[in-house]
Formats: C-alpha cells, structure tokens, sequence
C-alpha cells in the first residue's frame, strides 16, 4: 500500500477537473514538462488518459522518491523517470517538449522564484510551445474568496515570501517571454488554470 507520506488528497479532487480543460489543450501536443511534480499523481492520472503525449516529470531531489513510487506502481511507457529541477538552479534540463504544466506551485514559491520560473520556461518552450498553470490567484490584488484569504495568511505564516500571487503580475512575467495569454478558465474551489502561448515569430 501507498505510503500515506507519497499520498495527495487535493491531486485526487482536482485532477478531472484540470483533466477536462487540459485535454482539448493536449490533443495536439507531443511533450510536456510537469515543473513541481510532487507526488507524481497528476502525472499517470494525465498520461494514462492522454497516451499519445510523453510526459517528463520534474521536481526538487527530495521529492522523486515518491514519484517514482506512483511511476513503478502505474508502469505507464509515456511518463518519464523525474528530472531534477528547482526553478531557481541556474541549468536546468532541456527536454524536447512544447508544452510545461504547473499545479499548486506558484503560491509556494518566493517572488523571486516565480520571475525565474517564467524565464525558465520562456527558454524552454519552442514557438507556439503552451503554459498552463493551475492554482488559486488574486485579481487586482484582491482575493477571489474568503478560503484563498485565510489560505493565504497561513502560507505566509509558514513562509512570508510565499502567498497568492497576482495574475496581473504573472501576466507581466509572461508576456517578458513572449507568452501570449490564450485563456483564464474557472476552476472548482476557487482555483483557476491559466493558459498561455509563445507567441509564432
């Protein structure tokens, strides 16, 4: 049985509904990079659906153990071992990819971290190559609900330079990398996955 420990709870409750919105998105897509894999529990949830797609798997060193657990226990030939990657290394890997999915990690992250997540990506991502980040996000610096309030003080008690970021911002991050904003979908539980695309020269 699972360890409790390599076991996300908010994985099993959000993954259809990511799964409906990102599926049209992937259809067309070869590759994709997951920044933050956690648990890896998205990762065979989307790649056993979505066959066709190779998905690379990533996250800090601590962290692979556990996916590679969910990885062995699913035995999918389309999710890659997890690479190494903390978005604030100065290389990161080069996986031949045209998309990079992120969930629950921006809020996590300090500013500064967030700013290299964006320009690690806008590297990455050839020409048309999508970002679609999951997560809950603050709108004209205010709060979408009551729950990502209180949601928010208590990661900033954890950590002050972590919190809920403000989409104007990320969009600012985004379009310094030539990503194009395609879509800002509503999720459940006061969440939202926003999509953006590098734009074709």
């Amino acid at each position: 049985m699972m360890n409790v420990c390599c076991y996300a709870e908010a994985c099993d409750r959000n993954r259809d509904p990511i799964f409906e919105v990102i599926e049209p998105l992937l259809r067309h897509r070869r590759a994709v990079l997951e920044i933050g894999s956690g648990t890896g529990q998205h990762a065979i949830y989307f790649a056993k659906k979505i066959p066709h797609l190779v998905w690379h798997t990533s996250d800090r060193e601590e962290n692979h153990p556990a996916i590679q657990g969910w990885l062995d226990k699913a035995g999918l030939p389309n999710v890659l071992p997890p690479q190494s990657l903390d978005v604030s290394q100065p290389d990161w890997p080069a996986p031949d990819i045209d998309t990079v999915f992120s969930a629950n990690t921006a809020h996590i992250m300090g500013w500064h971290e967030v700013e290299l997540f964006f320009s690690g990506v806008g590297r990455l991502l050839p020409d048309g190559g999508i970002l679609l980040l999951y997560g809950p996000f603050n709108y004209s610096n205010q709060f979408t609900s009551e729950s990502n309030r209180v949601f928010d003080q208590r990661l900033r008690e954890r950590d002050p330079d972590s919190g809920i970021r403000d989409f104007e911002r990320l969009d600012q991050l985004a379009q310094r990398e030539q990503m194009v904003l395609r879509n800002d979908f509503q999720m459940p539980a006061n969440n939202r996955l926003l999509f953006w695309q590098k734009a074709l020269p």
